[in-house]
């Protein structure tokens, strides 16, 4: 809890009111961002969640996110969460809502790009390993050792042999970061067909959202059917005990991500973490000091 020395006047309760609702606009630019009109009638359809009740419910799923960093800081905890899912799914869109209000030395992302050619001659979970958390924190894996079993298996990017040796060495693993007391969560993010095609018309489109796309994506169209053989053959032989896979319905973006944070915080018996009350010290004011003015030409032009 946080507290000043003095009462807040009319101009500080105002700059306060004004942080908050630039808090609220940065979700909105967000949700621009996803392609949403403000204006559009489809917000409110039968079985979409209204706007007014995504946005509440958001910023109260945060608040408890916030509870939970501290409560995993405070108890040492060690957290992994997986997300997986075929392109366009929503993992970046969850993901960006989980890490919006909390820490980044706490709650890290992990996004791995393709293996170089060193990477392609180690133990095969060796670059992952490297990212797994220490005590008090959490890691995000925007993808994860799933593309041997996903994207690597249908593009022709590992042999049998490697991916047979995915499936038998991948339980153990998970069994053993479990032992060491890494609750490892795995979410796959589920689409349909027909959305996973609108959603890439969107990015063709959009200017803004072009770079998206790679050849690869472009190709994921063409192989959804090898894609839908690949995740089953791999939930099947994955769902463990240790790590069970949690799927999330993701055709609607915003009911997906409300579901996924609230089911996250599930599994934790987090409570709120007592701070000392924080006083503002007094400004030091020293009589000799003179501020000098800054040149003209070092200022940014004030276009708006």
């Amino acid at each position: 809890m946080t507290q000043s020395n003095t009462p807040l006047d009319d101009e500080q309760i105002r700059r306060l009111r004004e942080d908050i609702l630039d808090s609220i606009d940065e979700e909105l630019e967000m949700s621009f961002e996803d392609g949403a009109d403000e204006n559009s009638s489809s917000l409110n359809e039968p079985g979409q969640v209204n706007r007014a009740v995504y946005f509440r419910e958001l910023l109260r799923l945060q608040g408890e996110l916030v509870k939970l960093q501290d409560w995993v800081v405070a108890t040492r905890q060690r957290v992994v969460i997986l997300f997986e899912g075929r392109d366009a799914a929503g993992k970046g869109g969850v993901i960006k809502r989980i890490t919006q209000r909390l820490n980044p030395r706490v709650c890290k992302v992990a996004a791995l790009p393709a293996p170089n050619d060193r990477e392609r001659t180690q133990w095969y979970f060796q670059r992952y390993v490297a990212h797994l958390p220490a005590a008090g924190e959490i890691v995000l894996f925007d993808r994860s050792w799933y593309n041997r079993a996903g994207v690597e298996r249908v593009m022709g990017f590992c042999n049998d042999d490697e991916y047979e040796e995915f499936f038998r060495t991948v339980p153990e693993f998970e069994k053993m970061l479990a032992r060491s007391g890494i609750t490892l969560i795995k979410y796959w993010f589920s689409i349909t067909d027909d959305e996973q095609h609108a959603r890439f018309l969107g990015r063709i489109h959009d200017p803004l959202k072009q770079w998206k796309l790679s050849p690869m994506d472009l190709e994921s169209r063409r192989r959804w059917e090898d894609y839908t053989r690949a995740k089953e053959t791999m939930i099947e032989r994955t769902h463990i005990p240790e790590a069970p896979w949690w799927v999330v319905q993701a055709v609607d973006k915003k009911r997906a991500r409300l579901n996924c944070i609230d089911h996250l915080l599930g599994h934790f018996n987090y409570h709120e973490i007592p701070h000392d009350q924080v006083q503002m010290p007094a400004r030091v004011r020293n009589p000799d000091y003179i501020r000098h003015p800054v040149p003209d030409d070092m200022v940014v032009p004030e276009k708006y």
